[in-house]
């Protein structure tokens, strides 16, 4: 399989490097195509690829590139599923998959594979399931998928028995056949890339096929609570599982402050230093994933308790003089603020502004109730302020994060939180949000070295 053939690589990333190189070692031809400039792309990957005998074509998509002669089209997640050469492949009858279909289809009998999913949540489960199963089961245990870990990259390094903890986006979904998750979660469901696959229904239909070639031997996870994660799921095959933050159920739940594994309390909510009731849920789909093992309770607590977050993505830095710190740069988008404000009860100071791109900071308003101060900051910082003023909260204005941050410190009282939660893009001031999240970090650190 995957040996001796031609096949064509649309779009180099991560996906598309680790694809070239594992196909050109399996002696097939391989044509590579992105349409951004070379100059654009990561010099080194193009080298390597190049010296290995990769026939590679950037700048444009010529229209002659792609013919009846090719075996397989390897589309990168993020190419759109309406480019002409996904749409003339099929026309010719070329086989479209991903990277991590093709990866999926190379590796060895017996390993266990975990796929993980939804439209919020995905990241910090995977991780967190990530985690709980490397501290039990060593380097049987392997990361993969749409958290960063093409699966063409550990390819040689899975032998049968190990484990495969898989973060699953929609965008490697639209191109899956064959991949089939022994354990299998869906963290929740709302709209979301309807850019990409064009309608709502068409994006909980991709989806659902986590679930697609499931059998009855096979888990599936679900939020009980998402009411599309249980319509979208309803004819699956596997044997389905349930978790639920609001009432006790026949599965994992809240109650008391503490969750449950059916009946068996396993963790205190007050030991989760990640904010958010959306957190708890994340919580209880890694314990649910990690039962299924037969991973203990204390592995599961030491996991938890001592995990702050994915960086970036409300992430705990520390606490200082009573103050507790939350770093949450990747939230550039309204709805991503909103649920950072919902996480907390108590006193906020939060940090807005960066890429003036026309957001509506009033979507904020009815989350609005914790927050005692705002720090406008970047190119949009006067719609900030004056948002900030129309609500009756002192709000401060600076053109840098750095110089509001002292601001930050003087205004929040112990007990209080300082987030940064933008819901603004970066790139006004900073070549990416991890730049501006790992400068908060840096001050947050300088602060505590003070103290």
């Amino acid at each position: 399989m995957f040996e001796n053939k031609k096949i064509f690589i649309l779009g180099l990333a991560r996906s598309g490097y680790q694809a070239a190189k594992l196909l050109i070692q399996k002696n097939n031809e391989v044509v590579l195509n992105d349409g951004k400039d070379e100059s654009k792309l990561d010099k080194s990957q193009i080298d390597e690829l190049r010296n290995l005998g990769v026939k590679l074509f950037f700048g444009s998509h010529p229209d002659d590139l792609l013919d009846n002669s090719f075996d397989y089209l390897i589309k990168n997640p993020g190419v759109p599923i309406d480019h002409k050469y996904v749409l003339k492949a099929r026309s010719l009858g070329i086989e479209v998959i991903n990277e991590a279909e093709m990866a999926y289809r190379l590796l060895p009998e017996d390993v266990k594979l975990i796929g993980i999913t939804g439209t919020n949540g995905k990241t910090t489960t995977t991780t967190l399931t990530y985690n709980i199963m490397k501290k039990a089961f060593g380097d049987k245990v392997f990361l993969a998928g749409n958290i960063g870990y093409p699966l063409c990259g550990i390819l040689n390094q899975v032998k049968s028995g190990d484990i495969i903890v898989m973060e699953v986006s929609c965008q490697q979904l639209e191109n899956f056949e064959q991949f089939h998750p022994n354990v299998a979660l869906m963290t929740n469901l709302s709209p979301a890339h309807i850019d990409f696959l064009k309608s709502y229904e068409n994006y909980k239909r991709v989806k659902a096929k986590i679930f697609k070639n499931q059998t009855s031997d096979d888990v599936a996870i679900l939020n009980i609570e998402n009411d599309d994660v249980i319509k979208e799921t309803r004819d699956i095959k596997a044997n389905t599982k349930y978790f639920s933050s609001k009432k006790e159920i026949n599965g994992c739940y809240l109650k008391d402050n503490y969750i449950y594994y059916y009946g068996e309390k396993v963790i205190s909510r007050d030991q989760i230093f990640i904010a958010g009731m959306h957190n708890v849920e994340n919580c209880m789909g890694a314990i649910m994933i990690a039962k299924e093992f037969g991973v203990s309770n204390d592995v599961i607590c030491d996991v938890i308790s001592s995990f702050r977050g994915v960086e970036h993505r409300l992430e705990y830095v520390d606490t200082i003089n009573g103050v507790r710190f939350y770093n949450d740069t990747e939230a550039t988008n309204i709805k991503c603020t909103q649920i950072a404000l919902s996480s907390f009860d108590q006193p906020t100071t939060i940090i807005l502004g960066g890429l003036e791109r026309g957001q509506d900071f009033n979507e904020l308003t009815p989350f609005m109730k914790n927050v005692t101060n705002i720090i406008a900051i970047g190119q949009c910082r006067d719609r900030v302020a004056e948002y900030g003023n129309s609500l009756g909260i002192p709000t401060y204005s600076f053109e840098f994060l750095t110089n509001g941050f002292d601001k930050c410190v003087e205004v929040t009282q112990p007990g209080g939180i300082i987030l940064l939660s933008p819901a603004s893009a970066s790139w006004d001031q900073y070549k990416e949000c991890e730049v501006r999240g790992a400068e908060f970090k840096k001050k947050v650190e300088e602060l505590k070295n003070e103290n």
